[in-house]
């Protein structure tokens, strides 16, 4: 009886490890302040929420661990809801590389006239530990009026984890959304 208490208390105390929780981070450095000259005209880009893959669509950090096979990890968790974390590293990034006397980054939440808007969809965003994270986003620039394409394109970014933990497997993840920015 003594062994089985003992392995029982044992797992009970392994299951209740506790939970870590990771952001993306944007580039380093800031974007300033806009200099509203009087004689040019801003150019507003609204960034439209990013759209995840289902699989992606959760609290867990998700990593690849064959061709067709993905691993949730338990305690390994998203602080906030991947696509808002997603989106609002995206919109950071731009808002740095983008003259800032030129452009203006919204979040497209309502109803805000904009020169043209930014459309993601992630198809995958995944990685092994301790191997390669992999972003494979398809997005659109659209003009004001939703009707008219500028650019649709499918892209691959692949990015060395640099470690065996979700630490380095976030940092990763991190420089493809920055590769995509770029």
């Amino acid at each position: 009886v003594a062994p089985g208490l003992l392995l029982m208390t044992f797992m009970a105390c392994a299951s209740n490890a506790p939970s870590r929780f990771y952001v993306l981070n944007s580039l380093t450095g800031t974007g300033g302040e806009p200099e509203m000259a009087s004689d040019k005209r801003l150019v507003t880009i609204g960034v439209e929420s990013v759209k995840l893959t289902a699989y992606l669509d959760r609290q867990q950090i998700v990593t690849r661990v064959g061709a067709n096979e993905l691993h949730l990890s338990g305690v390994e968790e998203w602080a906030e809801p991947l696509g808002d974390n997603f989106t609002r590293v995206l919109m950071e990034a731009l808002s740095i590389l983008l003259p800032t006397d030129t452009f203006i980054i919204l979040h497209m939440r309502g109803p805000e006239p904009v020169d043209c808007q930014v459309q993601v969809e992630v198809i995958r965003f995944d990685g092994s530990l301790g191997g390669n994270v992999s972003l494979f986003p398809r997005w659109t620039i659209l003009g004001e009026d939703d009707k008219k394409i500028f650019l649709t394109k499918k892209s691959a970014f692949k990015e060395a984890a640099g470690g065996p933990d979700y630490k380095a497997l976030v940092a990763a993840q991190s420089r493809t959304l920055e590769a995509l920015s770029r």
